[in-house]
Formats: structure tokens, sequence, C-alpha cells
């Protein structure tokens, strides 16, 4: 299928209700309102599909780039394919999850991700510290640098209060992420987001909340499943 008429299939599957919640989480125009649900019964018939995902990417509705990222070759994308959605993308949340999960699963995640963080853009920093949370999620943890994500964990710790809005947020995430993915820097992970406290994050009009690092945490430790991975980055 062409990502025309992709887009058309997506436009007779859209909801008013459920475009007005996705445009409180700021997301803008274009969008038409698709459930998460129907987007993966798409995915699930495509698959993944490299150049189907670039064109429904290049449409700037906010709907098909959910669905490009979800049927992403990650294995073929490139550095500048990469770059090119970070900095081509207007809807917020796309940066945090999509673009974080599509580079986070590519050859490229851990180089680009900390590329990423150093940018003086909210949104690719925010996408830079959110490709990081999923690269531990879903990476062995012998395969980690974990003298660099000790590193990364002390830099949270000293700047999260003064970092963007969205940046805050993912930050707390990666301190999550580290706590709970990644057993050899659990503990230490712990301390921090003690010494972190509560994270104060502008969510907009949602009913969203920051998650409290340290609760968090916590709770996988007592249901003791710290370490164990997720399969995917994509949700």
């Amino acid at each position: 299928m062409s990502a025309a008429e992709i887009v058309k299939e997506l436009k007779a599957l859209g909801k008013e209700s459920y475009k007005r919640v996705l445009m409180n989480h700021c997301i803008q125009e274009p969008v038409f309102g698709v459930s998460i649900e129907a987007l993966k019964k798409i995915q699930k018939r495509i698959k993944k599909d490299y150049q189907l995902a670039l064109d429904l990417y290049d449409t700037g509705i906010y709907d098909a780039m959910y669905l490009a990222g979800l049927i992403a070759d990650e294995m073929q994308m490139t550095k500048k394919d990469l770059q090119r959605w970070i900095d081509t993308t207007k809807h917020t949340p796309l940066c945090g999850f999509t673009v974080a999960w599509v580079a986070a699963e590519s050859r490229y995640g851990w180089e680009i991700a900390q590329k990423w963080i150093e940018s003086k853009s909210e949104n690719v920093a925010t996408a830079g510290w959110a490709t990081l949370s999923s690269v531990v999620a879903i990476t062995d943890d012998r395969k980690l640098d974990l003298p660099k994500l000790k590193e990364l964990l002390k830099r949270v710790e000293k700047t999260i209060h003064q970092a963007p809005n969205d940046v805050r947020y993912v930050m707390n995430g990666f301190v999550i992420a580290l706590g709970t993915y990644v057993q050899p820097l659990s503990e230490l992970a712990l301390k921090t987001a003690e010494k972190i406290g509560a994270v104060t994050v502008n969510l907009g009009n949602t009913a969203c909340k920051v998650p409290y690092a340290p609760d968090y945490i916590r709770k996988v430790q007592k249901r003791g499943t710290i370490g164990k991975k997720r399969k995917s980055a994509k949700c």
C-alpha cells in the first residue's frame, strides 16, 4: 500500500473525541484522532516497511507519523533518517516516544542519543534522554557502558530541576529505567532518585502525573523483576 492509501484509511478511522484527548497532550494539527489499538491493527497487517514508514512520517499527520514508528524497519534506518525525523516533527510527544523507540532499536541508538542530549532544542534533548531509557530497557547489561551510565545519572541528579519542562520528564524516566532495567545500577539509581525527590513538570490539560521515581523502583524491586528486559522499545 502507498502512504496516500494509508492516510485515507486513517482519516476514516479518526474520532473527534480521541482527537481532543490527543490535542490536550500537545498534539497539533493535522491529526485525525486514530486510536493506538486501530494503529496496531494496521501495524500487524503491514509488519515492517522501511520506505512506507518514511513516506508516512513525511506527511506531517500525527497518526501517520505514529504508525510510521510502529512499522519502521529500524535496522534500515540511517543516522540521516533519524535526524530528519527529530528535526521535522512539531508533535512534542513523538520526540519522547516514536522517534526515541525507533532510534533505540536502530544501530545508532546509543551514539545518537548522546548527541541529542547535548542539544539546546527541547524536542531533540527530550528524544535523546528517552532514547537512552529505551536503550537500557532492551540491551543486555553486559553490553551497556556502565561507567558512562553512572556519569549520566550524576548529570541528571545535578541538572534535572533546572532542565526544560519536557526534558525534566524524560530525565526522571531515565532514572527509573536505570533503576528497573539495569541490575548493576539499580541501587545507585534508587539513591539518586531519593536525592532528586519529586520532579515538577507541566503536563498541560491532562490527568497525567509525573512518576515518583523512588516509589516506582521500589515497586519493581518488590515484584522481583529488576533487570528484566523488554523485547521491544515500541509500545
